[in-house]
C-alpha cells in the first residue's frame, strides 16, 4: 500500500554452503604444509616443530637436507569452491612415527590428496595404500620442486600402479591456482564416484 510504514519482510537468507573434509597426505617433506598454506583463504593452523639432532637417526632427510621443521600433529586450512562449497583441509604428519594419527584424521573425510615428491616417490607409497585400503577416494598430486616435472603423469601412474579412475596431476605446492586445480579435480572425482554408486543396482 502506498505510503504504508509497514516494512517489507526480509529476503530469505542464502543457504549455508556445504562443507567437505579433505585430507592432504603424503610422506615426510613432500610439501603438505606448503600446499595447505598456499591455497587456504584463512591463516592456516600449523603444528610445526624444529628438527633436532635427536631425530637424525629417525628422520630420513635424503633429498630434503634443507628441511628445518616438521608437522607433528596436523595442518588446517579452508578454501571456498564457489559460493556453495567449502573445503576444510587437514594436512597429515608425514613422519612414520606419527602415522597413528592418520586414522583419527581420516574420520569424516570424503576424499584426499596424496602429494608426491618426484625426487622421492617411494615416500608416499604408504599414503596411497592407506586410502586404497579404506576406500577413501583420492587424487595424486605430483609436487614439482623448483617448478620441475621430469616425469609425465602417466609414467608416475604406472610406477604407482594406480587405476585409471585415480587422477594424477602435476602441480606446484607453492602456487595457489595449481593447488586449487588439484582440489577441484578431487571434487570432480567425488562427484563421479557418487554418481556411479547411485546408478549401481542394490
Amino acid at each position: 500500500m502506498a505510503g504504508s510504514d509497514i516494512a517489507a519482510p526480509p529476503a530469505a537468507s542464502a543457504a549455508a554452503p556445504e562443507t567437505v573434509k579433505i585430507l592432504i597426505a603424503g610422506g615426510f617433506g613432500v610439501g603438505k604444509t606448503t600446499m595447505v598454506g598456499s591455497v587456504s583463504e584463512i591463516t592456516p593452523l600449523r603444528t610445526e616443530e624444529p628438527l633436532t639432532v635427536a631425530g637424525l637417526d629417525v628422520d630420513d632427510l635424503k633429498g630434503i637436507e634443507e628441511k628445518r621443521s616438521t608437522t607433528v600433529a596436523l595442518d588446517f586450512g579452508r578454501i571456498s569452491i564457489g559460493d556453495d562449497l567449502v573445503l576444510y583441509l587437514f594436512g597429515t604428519p608425514g613422519q612414520q612415527r606419527f602415522w597413528f594419527m592418520w586414522n583419527d584424521l581420516a574420520i569424516g573425510a570424503l576424499g584426499a590428496v596424496v602429494l608426491i615428491d618426484v625426487r622421492r616417490p617411494e615416500s608416499s607409497f604408504a599414503a596411497v595404500d592407506f586410502f586404497e585400503r579404506r576406500e577413501i577416494p583420492f587424487v595424486v598430486a605430483v609436487n614439482g620442486f623448483h617448478g620441475l616435472h621430469p616425469y609425465p603423469a602417466e609414467e608416475i601412474r604406472e610406477s604407482l600402479a594406480l587405476p585409471e579412475n585415480v587422477p594424477v596431476l602435476l602441480c606446484d605446492a607453492r602456487e595457489r591456482e595449481s593447488c586449487r586445480d588439484v582440489l577441484i579435480a578431487l571434487i570432480d572425482r567425488l562427484i563421479d564416484d557418487f554418481t556411479l554408486r547411485s546408478k549401481s543396482p542394490d
